[in-house]
């Protein structure tokens, strides 16, 4: 069973997602106290490689209330902990042009280490956006009009 900690709905708004990878986090043990306590937040991130390895950038998690170093580290970039297949697969990807990595979900697994969810995706254009808005809106109508039958 997993512990859904953050959700980046508005990723799965502004782009297509062609494939999903679990990747791990290197984090200090009072970033994972923080996320415990609920304290992130994905909007505005992605993921990049440097140096042949992933990291995760500009992913919000907050300080620790209780934490004895008050250091300002909310936005650092964090190593993300994939297979070498999948992180050549992310390499070649993010090569071609309009494909980008971006973190869908932060979760704690079943053992309870912090998972990340990440989506290998297309950017939208308005067009589709617009799409996505009046399927939502339909979905929303038949649901009420079911609702109101019962």
């Amino acid at each position: 069973m997993k512990k859904l900690i953050a959700d980046n709905k508005r990723a799965r708004f502004d782009y297509h997602i062609l494939e999903t990878f679990e990747a791990g986090i290197v984090l200090t043990g009072d970033e994972v106290k923080s996320l415990r306590a609920g304290n992130s937040n994905l909007s505005d991130s992605y993921a990049t490689a440097h140096d042949g390895k992933m990291q995760l950038l500009n992913c919000y998690i907050g300080p620790y209330s209780h934490a004895y170093a008050k250091d300002d580290t909310a936005r650092r970039s964090r190593a993300l902990l994939l297979h070498r297949k999948e992180i050549n697969k992310l390499i070649g990807a993010i090569s071609r042009k309009g494909l980008t990595v971006v973190p869908l979900k932060i979760y704690f697994s079943n053992r309870g280490y912090v998972k990340v969810e990440l989506g290998l995706a297309q950017h939208k254009n308005s067009v589709d956006k617009r799409q996505t808005i009046k399927e939502r809106d339909i979905a929303r109508e038949t649901h009420r009009a079911l609702r109101g039958r019962e």
